[in-house]
């Protein structure tokens, strides 16, 4: 049995700036992203290798949260496509309309729904698999219970294979974002921090508050440590707060038992109704799995 969890969010984003064409409902309202997130699922649902039998869709809505109050550079919906915005409330109910649990999160963000939901099954399922390429959930990885998928490619990362690619555990995660930063979440990262000298040194010593203040006390080799160890040691609240940001909440909102993610298949009328309301006609008869 496997607990599969969307990053709807990022679903809603890859479906809006695809190359599919423009769909606008009977009313003239904006639904490419909409049309093109359900498709996608529905790809997802009918997979016979994927054998999806318990599944919940993660939203950011709205895009802020708790993070924007402890930095005011984390990532918000300014200078978004309106007519992408318009969608965040009606994606929801579109999703529902397929049979499938939606987490809709207010405070904390749908990364953190899906960290907690691997944190809170991964022990009552064979696999949780995190659906999102979104790097930071790279923290969330146990080697043959949680991995991520990133169906855009069609890649799975394990534990082990992160940990190839990294240099370091998935623990280190947040630290890694905290020197390097993550221009998709708004966090600028420390000056001179790379990604291979943030892997080297962090594959050496594991954790921000682990790395010696001196660079005389840095048993690793890498170009310029004078420098990255005082640029370090003079900005270490700063570094603390961009872990903190990078760090993903393991008790966010969400289901608390599996039985609330069970998918019994799509409720024929419901998404009749739905495909409808949007002036699909492609996607009425494309679900395999009917709710009896």
């Amino acid at each position: 049995m496997k607990l599969h969890v969307v990053d709807g969010t990022y679903e809603l984003f890859r479906a809006h700036f695809s190359e599919r064409p423009d769909h606008r409902d009977p009313r003239g309202r904006p639904r490419k992203a909409t049309v093109g997130l359900v498709a996608s699922l529905l790809g997802m649902l009918n997979d016979p290798d994927e054998r999806v039998s318990h599944v919940a869709v993660a939203f950011d809505n709205p895009i802020r949260s708790f993070r924007n109050d402890l930095f005011a550079g984390y990532k918000t919906d300014e200078g978004m496509d309106p007519d992408l915005v318009e969608q965040m409330g009606p994606v929801e109910d579109a999703v529902r309309a397929l049979g499938v649990a939606v987490h809709s999160m207010r405070d904390h963000e749908a990364d953190d729904a899906l960290a907690t939901a691997a944190a809170r099954f991964a022990g009552e399922v064979d696999e949780v698999r995190l659906c999102t390429p979104d790097k930071d959930l790279g923290q969330c990885l146990v080697q043959g219970k949680v991995v991520q998928v990133d169906r855009r490619r069609r890649l799975v990362i394990e534990e082990t294979t992160f940990r190839q690619k990294r240099g370091f555990g998935p623990s280190s995660m947040p630290s890694f974002l905290a020197l390097v930063g993550d221009s998709a979440d708004g966090i600028p990262g420390l000056p001179g921090f790379g990604e291979r000298t943030a892997s080297i040194v962090l594959a050496r010593y594991g954790d921000l508050d682990q790395i010696p203040r001196r660079a005389s006390d840095w048993d690793v080799v890498v170009r310029g440590k004078e420098r990255l160890a005082e640029t370090l040691d003079e900005r270490r609240e700063e570094a603390a707060l961009y872990r903190r940001l990078a760090t993903l909440v393991t008790d966010a909102p969400f289901a608390t038992s599996l039985s609330e993610l069970r998918f019994a298949g799509v409720p024929r009328a419901r998404f009749a109704a739905w495909c409808a309301e949007v002036g699909v006609r492609d996607l009425v008869d494309r679900p395999t799995r009917w709710l009896s």
